[in-house]
Formats: C-alpha cells, sequence, structure tokens
C-alpha cells in the first residue's frame, strides 16, 4: 500500500497524477518477485478544465520515479511530484461564477514519497511514508501493507493500513492550523481462475476526523463551508482481466462502489483493451461511466436563496452534487532497445446533471468538462 497524502480538492489534475485516496493500492494477482533491475521514470501531466464560456483549472505536473532492488531481499520505491495549478476558483455553483466573476488563483505544491519492500518466500511486506506541501496545506501519511500467496501463487491476500494527517492554513478565510485526520485499511484477494483470466476483489474503509469544508467556496453571507467533523467510506472493487490469445490483448473491466457517511453513493464502470501491435507498440482504449448521488447536505442551485439553517452542515459546492460523468482515453506505448520505453496519455472527461444513474441530478448545474495529456518515459537500470 502507499501512503498518499489527503491534500485538499481544488481540481481534478492534481489528483490525476498523484492518487487523493489515503487507500492501499491495488496488487498484482501473482506472487511478486524480487526486481531483477532498477527502473527510472520521468512523467508530464497538462490538464485544463472547463465548463461552458469558461476555461477554469489548469495544471501542469511533473514526477521523477526510482525504483531500486538491494539486499536480495529488498526494494525501494521514491518519487517527487512539482505541480503548478491556475486558473478560476469558483465560490459557489457555476451560474454565480458566470454572473459575478470567479476569483483567480495560483498554487504550487511538492510532494514526495518513500517506500520500502521486504520480499519474502510467499509474499511481501511494505513500509511506506509521504510528506506534501503547499502554501496552505500540508499532509503526511504513513502505511503498512502486507501480501501472502498460497503455495502455487495462483492467490495472493492483502492487508493493509494507513494513516494521514494534514494541517489546513488557508488564513485568507480565516482558517488557520486546522487539521485532518484520515484513518484507512483494504484487504483484497487475487487469484487466476484460467490461463485466460484473472479476479481481483478490494474492499476498503477509511474514517476522517477533522476540518472537511472547503476555505475557499463560500455558502449565504459570505459564511464559509460547514461540512461534517467526520467522513466515513467503505469501497469495494472487483477487476477481472481476460487474455485473448487469438489477437493476443486482454481486456480489463472494472467495477467499484463507494458510500459515505456524507450519504454520497457512487458507481464506477471501466472497460480497457490492451492491444500488442508490431513495432513493438502497445495500445490501450480505455472507457469509463461513473454516476454519484448527492451529500445529504448540499444545497442545489434552485434553493440558493433559501437561507441555509447555520447550526447545520451545508454546502452549495457542485462536487457535492448528485450527477454522472464518462471518461473516454486511449494510452500509447513504445519500447526502444532492451531498456526504454515512453508513453503518451489522453483523456476526455465530461459531467453533466442530467447523466446522473437515479436521474436526480441537480438541472441548475452546467456540463462540466477536463481533458488532459500524460507523457511518460522510463529506463531500466
Amino acid at each position: 500500500m502507499k501512503s498518499v497524502p489527503t491534500k485538499k480538492n481544488y481540481g481534478i489534475g492534481a489528483a490525476l497524477f498523484v492518487a487523493a485516496m489515503a487507500l492501499p493500492s491495488y496488487q498484482p494477482a501473482l506472487a511478486e518477485a524480487v526486481p531483477e533491475n532498477g527502473t527510472v521514470a520521468f512523467k508530464y501531466l497538462n490538464y485544463q478544465d472547463s465548463q461552458p464560456n469558461q476555461d477554469r483549472i489548469g495544471v501542469n505536473a511533473y514526477s521523477t520515479s526510482i525504483m531500486m532492488p538491494f539486499a536480495a531481499k529488498w526494494s525501494v520505491n521514491t518519487s517527487y511530484t512539482y505541480d503548478a495549478v491556475s486558473g478560476a476558483s469558483p465560490r459557489r455553483h457555476d451560474y454565480f461564477d458566470a454572473v459575478a466573476g470567479a476569483s483567480t488563483m495560483s498554487e504550487e505544491r511538492s510532494a514526495g514519497d518513500l517506500n520500502f519492500t521486504r520480499y519474502l518466500d510467499r509474499g511481501t511486506i511494505t513500509f511506506g511514508t509521504s510528506y506534501s506541501e503547499e502554501s496552505d496545506y500540508i499532509s503526511r501519511g504513513y502505511s503498512l501493507q502486507r501480501s501472502f500467496s498460497t503455495v502455487d501463487n495462483n492467490t495472493t491476500v492483502t492487508l493493509g493500513g494507513s494513516y494521514n494527517t494534514d494541517t489546513i492554513n488557508a488564513w485568507k478565510k480565516e482558517v488557520y492550523g486546522r487539521s485532518k485526520k484520515v484513518y484507512a485499511g483494504l484487504i483484497g484477494v487475487s487469484t487466476v481462475l484460467t490461463r485466460h483470466d484473472i479476479i481481483q476483489l478490494n474492499v476498503g474503509f477509511s474514517r476522517g476526523e477533522g476540518y472537511f469544508s472547503d476555505p475557499y467556496k463560500e455558502g449565504e453571507g459570505g459564511t464559509l463551508d460547514p461540512r461534517p467533523k467526520e467522513r466515513n467510506i467503505t469501497t469495494a472493487m472487483i477487476r477481472w482481466n481476460y487474455h485473448l490469445y487469438g489477437t493476443d490483448g486482454t481486456a480489463r473491466v472494472s467495477y467499484r462502489y463507494y458510500t459515505d457517511t456524507f450519504d454520497i453513493t457512487a458507481h464506477t464502470l471501466g472497460i480497457e483493451y490492451v492491444q500488442p501491435l508490431p513495432y513493438r507498440l502497445t495500445i490501450t482504449p480505455a472507457v469509463r461511466y461513473s454516476s454519484q448521488t448527492a451529500a445529504y447536505f448540499y444545497v442545489p442551485k434552485a434553493s440558493y436563496n433559501h437561507l441555509a439553517d447555520p447550526s447545520r452542515p451545508y454546502s452549495y459546492d457542485e462536487r457535492l452534487s448528485a450527477f454522472g460523468a464518462r471518461t473516454l482515453g486511449v494510452k500509447v506505448e513504445k519500447k526502444f532497445g532492451a531498456d526504454w520505453s515512453a508513453d503518451v496519455k489522453y483523456e476526455q472527461y465530461e459531467q453533466r446533471a442530467a447523466w446522473c444513474m437515479t436521474g436526480s441530478g441537480d438541472p441548475g448545474l452546467q456540463p462540466f468538462r477536463f481533458r488532459s495529456i500524460q507523457l511518460g518515459i522510463a529506463r531500466q537500470l
């Protein structure tokens, strides 16, 4: 499991580059062996989101990672990410941004993590730590993960846990020295069903305590965005990989269920297909659909003029509304010689209230879109 900072949610772009969830990462189905070689990799991300007649958040992110085996039974993996975020920072619903004009923002963030893995006869144990810092937000994370494999190495069970602590210093909104703590755990099972397919199931749970509001969003009368001080999250994900011998390609299907104590329930279905091509090329088209219900304290745009009860949590943040979204993407990878590889990935996302699975999205919200381009290069050492 990789420990990941639970940074503030100023946009989706940075979250694409460094996972925002402090939950254990998914493990391969077969038992891991000590790597024979090290790897160094560099990635670049360019991200831009928008709504009708308005470009909003833009992100440029750069990441370097290194993995090295050592002492016959160990490996170390470390990475460093720098991202620069700029653009319009909406205060309430998008309607008010269009009418009154959104404030502008500029932010830089540096993040790093360090993980040590010990390879056992049947399984692994990984210790991890992470750190992320920006002008008004600091996050620290710690994690431990243990995997167990059967004698034939066809089934692996993974147990993981993590702890993240964040400090929020949004002094412009009189939010200074606030904190948030998140405890998370995961249990996963991966198994080889036949020589054609592999299946994986992961169940995760996290408990968060502290400051979950967005200090840069305002409610009625200019008050801050008051949200509950606790958030518990439960997730379940199933993945199935099926190899097609006729084309030498692999189909990957995944479904993820999410529920939390904000009363948000979400479903995500993803399908991608990995196809090797001549000249050591690989192409991977992908499509994903997701849908979520609204938080119980979300105030729809149509109810904006009704003063919210200040004694109860409430938020005008459209990210807490009910909506549906689809993502289309494609990745192309090329191998050069024995040691080098390069890849490029493009994704296009669109979110609309009318696409909500329940059909009860906020009809007053405008569509939201983003596109992202990732470039990467890696070398075996």
